[in-house]
């Protein structure tokens, strides 16, 4: 079976579509089969990879909103991940969910096909970027997922969303899908200059009774700058520190899904810039000092 992950976080501007694109394009560079669905009527997701929603002639809408198979709508982007992209029209569907038969369980419906069950699955992962509520869409990429990585700003007041976020995947575990683990807080927006943003991790990792990964997504302007021209941060800038954390990122998610990657091109299995012991390598020196009003993700 392929394993389905959703990225969510009801608050915004915490690097929810930015870890969904990244991550899957890393997972994607090392050999895997990746899906990344767009469940977010904002459609950043699909800009985020070079593909104009304006242009799209069936999205995600008419899947969650029509009942078209999600076969039919998905296609091929020039980073080695199949899309199924979204369009604004997708905020119209939520609306329509409210009265649907299974109105939890459409998504998982849909994917189903692709999952494989008794037989060899289309996709290794696949990967659910939800919006960032709590309302239908994001229950529905919940229902569907076996593991959610939440993103979280080493942030003072991003960590307060932590707990409720926290209760709803209680929720929906409990009343609508077992089966769904936390695999990981994903702590990002980190500056290693700040000592708040020490703190913020510090606290987030001693706070929360549950697994917050290793990695450590660092405050990078080029992690901003990519979705501008339609590529992952890997292909952007593949030298950047963001480049560097998604793909130790994909390395992590991999080994805790017990997959296997290939060696990723620029990266030894080894490498590393010690993220949260204050230093900042030299190219990424002048990357942060960039960033007067700081590279949101």
């Amino acid at each position: 079976m392929a394993a389905v992950i959703a990225v969510a976080n009801q608050k915004g501007g915490t690097g929810k579509t930015t870890t969904a694109v990244n991550l899957s394009v890393c997972l994607a560079e090392g050999g895997l089969r990746v899906l990344l669905v767009d469940a977010d009527s904002q459609a950043n997701a699909t800009l985020s990879l070079g593909v104009d929603y304006t242009a799209l002639e069936r999205s995600m809408y008419d899947v969650l909103a029509e009942g078209v198979p999600l076969g039919e709508i998905v296609r091929a982007t020039d980073w080695g991940v199949v899309l199924a992209p979204a369009t604004l029209a997708l905020a119209t569907a939520e609306m329509m969910l409210f009265t649907a038969f299974r109105r939890e369980q459409v998504l998982a419906d849909a994917l189903a096909p692709l999952l494989g069950g008794d037989e060899e699955p289309v996709f290794d992962v696949v990967i659910v970027d939800c919006p960032p509520s709590l309302g239908l869409l994001s229950i529905n990429g919940l229902v569907a997922a076996d593991w959610l990585i939440a993103p979280v700003p080493t942030e003072a007041l991003a960590l307060e969303g932590v707990g409720q976020l926290l209760q709803s995947v209680e929720v929906v575990q409990r009343r609508l899908n077992p089966r769904l683990r936390v695999m990981g807080l994903l702590a990002t927006r980190f500056d290693p200059r700040e000592r708040l943003a020490h703190e913020a991790l510090e606290r987030l990792r001693a706070d929360y009774g549950q697994p917050v990964f290793e990695t450590v997504i660092r405050k990078n302007v080029r992690l901003a700058e990519a979705p501008a021209f339609g590529q992952p941060v890997t292909v952007y800038a593949p030298g950047s520190a963001g480049a560097e954390d998604y793909r130790r990122l994909a390395r992590e998610v991999a080994a805790r899904l017990g997959l296997s990657l290939s060696p990723i091109a620029g990266v030894e299995a080894g490498s590393g810039q010690g993220q949260v012991d204050g230093t900042v390598g030299a190219e990424e020196s002048v990357v942060v000092a960039s960033e007067a009003a700081g590279g949101d993700e």
